[in-house]
């Protein structure tokens, strides 16, 4: 279900000069009883200090990609959330595409956030009002975050056009970042890129999932080494 955009995401990452780099051993890849598959990526790119992706397949019963780009400390642009989940079975659709703001002070929402108030404005249909069940929607998370639960229709139509123009756009406010001067400091970037990590790995919704396939311990060292490292500092 996700492999086109697998693709799309890996080839742009390599268009702007990323280069693969080593996951912890053991988490690049894990097999489960139940047939599933997870493999994960972690890409040095230019004017980040972190880029990782993973892609899960569980056959036609679940499907999921998830990424997150953290920007240097040095420039205090969101950071890039991507998490897509396709349940086969209902044929519901689950996609998350947001750009996740360090703060929500609304001088930094509304210069940070122009391109991605577009797009919610562009796909009314990944626009939709429900909030996310496991997270506080006024943490980490825009006012204009591309959100939906839909089925085949959102899944097969509107949420390539959706994701393609979303990488595209977090390319450009990238581009604009790096001439851009920083109104907080590295030290302060670098301590609400903790707190993200540290919040986000406790109310990972994934890392129930994970553990149902491929048993505690190895989702444990999943969620604290490679997806939220920073979260055991």
């Amino acid at each position: 279900m996700f492999d086109s955009f697998l693709d799309e995401l890996h080839d742009s990452i390599r268009a702007r000069g990323g280069q693969p780099t080593d996951v912890p051993a053991g988490l690049e890849e894990c097999h489960s009883a139940k047939g599933s598959v997870i493999r994960s990526w972690l890409w040095d790119v230019p004017g980040f200090r972190r880029w990782r992706v993973s892609r899960m397949d569980a056959g036609d019963s679940l499907q999921v990609l998830n990424s997150v780009a953290y920007p240097d400390f040095s420039n205090e642009q969101p950071l890039m959330g991507v998490d897509l989940l396709w349940f086969g079975g209902r044929q519901k659709l689950v996609a998350v595409l947001d750009f996740q703001p360090l703060q929500q002070d609304k001088a930094y929402l509304e210069h940070q956030l122009q391109d991605l108030r577009a797009l919610h404005q562009r796909f009314p249909e990944l626009s939709g009002e429900e909030t996310m069940r496991s997270f506080d929607p006024n943490q980490y998370f825009s006012p204009w975050l591309l959100f939906c639960r839909g089925g085949a229709e959102e899944a097969t139509r509107s949420l390539p056009q959706a994701f393609s123009a979303f990488l595209s756009s977090y390319w450009a406010l990238t581009e604009r970042s790096q001439t851009a001067t920083s109104t907080l400091p590295p030290a302060e970037v670098e301590q609400l890129q903790i707190a993200y990590d540290r919040y986000s790995a406790e109310r990972d919704p994934a890392h129930g999932l994970f553990t149902s396939h491929f048993g505690k311990e190895w989702s444990d060292r999943f969620l604290h080494e490679f997806l939220f490292p920073a979260s055991a500092s």
